[in-house]
């Protein structure tokens, strides 16, 4: 068999399996990528024998850039009113100091030159989105820490980037005035081609779309190549320019509302976790154990002191006289992971310096080593940073009360009176609610009860940007409009996932089976026992159904609950011992019964249900 054939089809396996175990375990997918590649280099192939590098670091640069794009669609704007201060911040300042500091303990636990330890101290300034969308699903903070760790991610990789490229300028120039005249010129240019290219790019295309001149099949394969040529056109006149001007291409087709990229936005998502999956296993497996024993105990030392001491130090320097909360100062700390442009950007430098080192000099043999150690030791920081925030980020961000237990919560699309009565019963068991619905005196009524409400129409994109999602993963929509509730299924599906996504049946036979008014792409699953609808939920609590929790016990099992409320009582949720986890009861799911858990129904009050 083809071994090319063989190692792309394995490197695309263990990718999807790597993210598969990272979902199910609820642990950031780069630690199980780097693994495979690792041990896939070690114990079956590295990528050297099959991609060679004049191949390798083109498709490297290039899906980097398309990640940096992707990242740049993210960002909106208007999250700027209370993060722009701590991104402005982190970015300037804060890279400033993470070089200082980093550089310092390069020299002095690395033992490395002052010029290799400076361009590491520029290249690990980055964080990226990489590895910050993994931590923040797993971590779910509150919405203004994830706005500031989302955009520093972004912005600051072409920041880094650049950065790492005048170090180099002046590491490698023969004297300082020379060294002074290549930085003033390296930075002007880059931000010059940057922010041209990529302004005028945003312009153009969106004009494009907006007059239709491209069809909607094209969209997404058209901006994949416009982000190629861009990045290529960037680079071929400033190197390191290309990672600036698709993140600004990025940010300005986010923030222009002619022309609608929301369907683009998801297809750049779904290349993202193919091109993250694959780049982190073919750069690991370029990496040996002979590499990263050689360091010993100084790569590790090196990977606490980042950890400890540079990311807390830069953060609350950059932060001082700001009026950003000492908890949230203390949750930035923890959130610097690093990720694929450290390792791209470092794997590029590292042969650019093997290239400059002459050989005549006898200090070229230290200079040629301390080079080639470049790339094990970003790697070691990488794995370390990773498995360090992925697992203590959390646990922090809770102890801090800034991000919920669970996302167990619900967002209602529906707010009708039945329905707050629902949602009411959840929260007095701690479970997180919001309700949505676009007649005002649900929501005051909501509001009245105690209940987080919004007015709006839950699939307008300016409402649901500004919902406040903490603790919220689940949809339940229910209106009685069967259009209604599939749009905001179909909304929230790609935000939620299609198993957490829930809608009523609008057949007043529960049993019927058949639904004309929508298609299947946009029908989510049923909930409740029975599949009862809308109508007849809303029925049965005016004829005086209320909703009551009961626990499950040796004495008061299914047959009970049946004799004391009757058939027509309908079982919503269920509530598992430990109260941390709900579940919706299905058709496909029905209720356990299991001893020590609380069952939610809505059932006929009781002397009503003992006379039946």
């Amino acid at each position: 068999m083809d071994q090319t054939l063989s190692y792309l089809t394995a490197v695309l396996a263990l990718g999807i399996t790597a993210q598969l175990l990272a979902w199910r375990l609820g642990l950031p997918s780069i630690l199980f990528l780097l693994a495979f590649g690792f041990a896939a280099g070690e114990l079956w192939m590295r990528p050297d024998q099959i991609i060679p590098e004049s191949l390798l670091f083109p498709i490297v640069s290039l899906s980097v850039a398309i990640i940096l794009f992707e990242g740049g669609l993210s960002l909106k704007l208007k999250e700027l009113k209370e993060a722009g201060t701590p991104v402005l911040r982190l970015c300037t300042w804060g890279v400033v100091i993470s070089w200082i500091l980093t550089t310092l303990i390069a020299r002095f636990i690395l033992g490395f030159e002052w010029g290799i330890a400076s361009l590491l101290g520029a290249i690990l300034v980055v964080t990226g989105p990489t590895v910050i969308a993994p931590l923040l699903r797993v971590i779910q903070p509150s919405p203004r820490v994830a706005s500031v760790v989302k955009w520093e991610g972004i912005v600051i990789d072409p920041i880094g980037a650049t950065f790492a490229l005048l170090v180099f300028e002046v590491v490698s120039a023969v004297s300082l005035k020379v060294a002074a005249v290549d930085v003033a010129l390296t930075l002007g240019k880059t931000i010059a081609v940057g922010v041209i290219f990529g302004y005028v790019a945003g312009l153009v295309v969106t004009r494009l779309l907006e007059r239709y001149a491209i069809p909607d099949y094209l969209h997404s394969v058209f901006l994949l190549v416009v982000v190629a040529v861009l990045f290529t056109a960037s680079d071929a006149l400033q190197h390191e320019a290309g990672l600036l001007t698709v993140t600004i291409f990025g940010v300005y087709l986010a923030n222009q509302d002619r022309a609608r990229v929301r369907h683009i936005i998801e297809f750049k998502e779904n290349l993202r976790v193919l091109l993250i999956s694959t780049l982190f296993i073919v750069l690991s497996g370029r990496v040996s154990w002979a590499q990263i024993s050689e360091l010993g105990w100084r790569a590790p030392v090196f990977t606490l002191g980042l950890i400890l001491l540079v990311r807390p130090v830069c953060v609350f320097l950059s932060m001082w006289k700001t009026r950003l909360p000492t908890n949230e100062k203390i949750l930035l700390s923890a959130l610097a992971p690093r990720g694929i442009v450290a390792a791209a950007v470092t794997t590029v430098f590292a042969l650019k310096l093997l290239k400059t080192a002459d050989e005549a000099d006898p200090s070229a043999a230290v200079f040629v080593q301390q080079a080639n150690q470049l790339v094990p030791v970003v790697f070691t920081v990488i794995v370390g940073t990773v498995a360090i925030y992925g697992l203590f980020a959390k646990p922090i961000a809770r102890r801090l009360k800034l991000a919920s237990r669970n996302r167990v919560g619900i967002l209602f699309a529906g707010a009708s009176s039945w329905v707050r009565q629902l949602a009411k019963t959840l929260h007095e068991e701690g479970v997180s609610v919001l309700l949505v619905d676009t007649n005002q005196e649900n929501v005051k009524q909501a509001r009245l009860a105690g209940l987080n409400a919004t007015r709006g129409n839950i699939v307008s994109e300016s409402v649901v940007e500004e919902l406040n999602l903490a603790g919220i993963g689940r949809l339940l929509a229910v209106t009685p409009n069967d259009e209604s509730n599939s749009l905001a299924a179909h909304e929230f599906s790609h935000r939620f996932g299609r198993r957490n996504i829930f809608q009523l049946s609008t057949e007043d036979k529960p049993d019927k089976l058949e639904r004309d008014h929508m298609s299947q792409d946009f029908q989510a699953r049923y909930p409740f026992e029975g599949r009862p609808s809308f109508a007849y939920l809303e029925t049965l609590h005016e004829r005086g159904f209320v909703f009551k929790k009961t626990r499950v016990s040796d004495q008061f099992n299914e047959s009970e609950f049946r004799k004391l409320y009757g058939e027509e009582a309908v079982v919503m949720f269920m509530i598992e011992a430990d109260g941390e986890s709900l579940h919706f009861i299905t058709p496909n799911r029905p209720c356990e019964w299991n001893e020590g858990q609380k069952i939610l129904a809505l059932v006929p009050p009781v002397e009503t249900a003992a006379t039946d």
